[in-house]
């Protein structure tokens, strides 16, 4: 069993971003440290050629029971034995992150987006304190004027079996780099189940609104007993930008100077438009903060 795993869904318009991704997963981390990436039947010619001992390439198909298939609307699917509702393409990923890191044999798996890159080294060590593995959450952070995330708390209390979530200030669990314990996360499947009385992919995939950090959040902090919580983590292990205004060099460059000594990995959102050449400039001012290899690698291709 590895340490250290990595998970990533992605899909075609972000093979460019899963490049950079991938490139900073190789320097980063042990030779032992897999990528796992997730993607669409139609995108895996485009992911091939990362395929290897550092990379494993997934369909979503392989992940799913043949009774989930997509419609010919994009973006959604359908569960045959149950077609109603149909399932969104948000949540269906969802469910594929949950259903890769329950089945990868590693101690941690690293849950990262397609616009992610890692800054520094990084390894399964960097997030256990005491032998219990860190989990992220931000204190009492989410507030009345956030309400897709007091949503995703209802519904995570709800298929946990837990009562209604109280009225926010509530913890936030979201990030686009996220820890998760392969065993917590196949006994939070369990629980799902139990609590339905069917398979915890059905159930999951059946909600219009899902959070996988809240859920994997909620379980942990409410479900595990005492001796096994985890520590929380009060900040990010990643500098996110998650604006959708672009970034120029200028900003860029402003934006990674405030990076956490705390932070492996920064996120520019791929929502944001901003140029390559300007995640570009971004990345080698990562490289010489952080002292690592990857500024006299990065190039324009």
């Amino acid at each position: 069993m590895s340490q250290l795993a990595v998970v990533t869904p992605s899909y075609g318009p972000d093979v460019r971003l899963f490049a950079e991704l991938h490139r900073s997963v190789q320097e980063y981390t042990s030779e032992e440290t897999v990528h796992h990436v997730i993607v669409p039947p139609a995108d895996q010619a485009l992911f091939a050629p990362f395929a290897g001992s550092r990379c494993r390439v997934w369909t979503e198909s392989e992940l799913l029971p043949r009774k989930f298939c997509r419609t010919p609307k994009p973006g959604w699917w359908v569960n045959l034995r149950r077609p109603w509702p149909p399932i969104r393409g948000w949540v269906l990923q969802q469910a594929l992150k949950i259903a890769a890191a329950a089945m990868i044999e590693a101690e941690v798996v690293l849950i990262a987006d397609s616009d992610v890159v890692l800054v520094r080294p990084t390894d399964a060590v960097r997030f256990v304190t005491d032998g219990r593995l860190s989990l992220y959450r931000l204190e009492d952070a989410v507030h009345n004027g956030m309400e897709r995330h007091i949503k995703w708390h209802q519904v995570a209390r709800r298929l946990l079996g837990l009562p209604s979530a109280p009225p926010p200030p509530l913890h936030d669990y979201v990030s686009s780099l996220n820890i998760w314990s392969p065993p917590t996360v196949r006994a939070m499947q369990r629980r799902v189940a139990e609590v339905a009385g069917r398979p915890w992919l059905d159930v999951i995939t059946s909600e219009l609104h899902l959070s996988e950090f809240i859920l994997y959040g909620v379980f942990v902090d409410e479900i595990l007993s005492a001796g096994r919580v985890r520590p929380a983590a009060d900040t990010s292990f990643c500098h996110d930008y998650w604006d959708t205004t672009p970034l120029d060099t200028a900003s860029a460059l402003e934006f990674v100077d405030r990076l956490s000594p705390d932070a492996v990995g920064m996120m520019v959102s791929s929502k944001s438009n901003t140029p390559a050449a300007v995640r570009l400039a971004a990345a080698r001012r990562c490289a010489e903060i952080t002292g690592g290899p990857h500024a006299d690698r990065l190039d324009e291709t």
